[in-house]
């Protein structure tokens, strides 16, 4: 059942209920269709156009990659990260608000202790075959929990834009394809639960992503930083103190070898 325009809370907690709690529990993932209807999701579109056509977005980074390997080889696309409050972002806030209320709604029902996200990631795939390699978004316990992309596509067509989002569920023999459609919400556990890759895409393809973070996990991500930032700092201030030292020796050598010499060349000029 799509969501209806406006958003009623009552709508919310039905397809949470009905929808969302259900796929992500029996199968890690889930998509809603018709999520802002098409005014408001228009209004969307218009403004991450408009942000792409006056070059806010810029190539995105890799947070690992191999020596030698370029970011266009790994992911194709061009983004800019938003809170929703900036000028020109009405819409996109009005988005981030459903989404949140839909992520809260679920993160109850679930148990699961969801406090926060991100900013959200306005992301352009400018065509020519750019996608995004195989990956998981949370490999590494950094607290974020679930992944929500809203597309907004319009008359997009698979077999002549690509653009396919493939998620390969952990320990499954099947693949799952999402095609990026305008007004399309889809949400995914963000663990290595579900790798998963954008296809090359030879249209332009938008999407807006936000990540949810588990206050528990995230907390200890922090923890697990602050330590090697400290581990990092006190071996750094151990090799300086080590230098130090060994200067300061090294001068007292030179001075030593010095004075041994100064005292040697006294003694034979004398004799």
């Amino acid at each position: 059942m799509p969501l209806a325009e406006p958003v009623s809370d009552v709508d919310i907690e039905r397809i949470v209920a009905q929808r969302v709690v259900p796929a992500l529990s029996a199968q890690g993932f889930c998509w809603l269709d018709g999520v802002l209807g098409d005014v408001t999701g228009g209004a969307v579109l218009e403004q991450v156009r408009r942000m792409h056509l006056s070059g806010a977005l810029k190539g995105g980074q890799l947070m690992r990659a191999a020596p030698g390997v370029k970011r266009s080889a790994v992911r194709g696309d061009r983004i800019a990260w938003v809170c929703g409050a900036e000028r020109g972002c009405d819409a996109i806030n009005a988005l981030l608000v459903v989404i949140d209320k839909l992520v809260m709604s679920a993160a109850r029902t679930l148990d699961r202790p969801i406090s926060h996200r991100s900013k959200a990631m306005v992301a352009c795939y400018p065509g020519g075959g750019a996608g995004y390699v195989k990956h998981v978004d949370n490999p590494n316990s950094d607290g974020r929990c679930l992944t929500c992309i809203y597309y907004l596509n319009k008359d997009w067509n698979t077999k002549e834009h690509g653009g396919l989002l493939r998620i390969f569920p952990e320990g499954k023999p099947y693949v799952c394809d999402i095609e990026p459609l305008f007004d399309r919400l889809l949400l995914f556990w963000s663990d290595r639960r579900n790798p998963h890759e954008v296809q090359p895409s030879y249209a332009t393809r938008y999407a807006i992503t936000a990540w949810y973070f588990d206050s528990e996990e995230r907390a200890e991500a922090k923890r697990r930083c602050r330590e090697r930032s400290g581990t990092t700092q006190n071996s750094r201030s151990s090799r300086s103190t080590t230098n130090t030292i060994l200067l300061l020796l090294l001068l007292l050598l030179l001075l030593t070898s010095s004075f041994y010499f100064s005292c040697y060349t006294t003694s034979i000029t004398s004799t």
